[in-house]
């Protein structure tokens, strides 16, 4: 059984109920605020623009921002570019194992609507220092 599913499974309704609206070509911060409304209307926990710091030994050697955490259970990046590139893929998997977050879902408001979804595995992850 595929972790956190059935959530999964409404946010990408969400997706799409966004997309059908308002189809390709507006910027990713527009997509992120409707995206945002219908989740909230979908009763869930919304974050947005989450801070993410890496850490190298300790110290904190970048810092980031994921568009969306729902629930505390799936970060969700968004895209609005014409189809979806391996550094976008990098982007979320990279999220993913900076955080305690297991499961990442990048989703591209392009001329086409898609989506990945993605799994890190816990065991697999780095620990983080203190």
């Amino acid at each position: 059984m595929l972790k956190h599913r059935d959530l999964s499974r409404k946010i990408i309704k969400a997706f799409y109920e966004v997309y059908n609206e308002l189809g390709s070509g507006f910027l990713e911060s527009v997509y992120e605020n409707a995206f945002s409304i219908l989740l909230k209307e979908y009763n869930f926990k919304v974050e947005r623009q989450i801070a993410i710091d890496v850490f190298f030994k300790g110290d904190i050697v970048g810092e980031f921002k994921a568009d969306l955490l729902i629930e505390s259970k799936i970060l969700v990046e968004l895209k609005s570019v014409a189809f979806m590139l391996p550094e976008h893929e990098a982007q979320i998997i990279n999220y993913l194992k900076a955080t305690d977050v297991d499961v990442g879902l990048l989703m591209n408001f392009g001329t086409q609507p898609e989506f990945k979804r993605f799994i890190f595995d816990r065991k697999r992850k780095i620990r983080r220092y203190p």
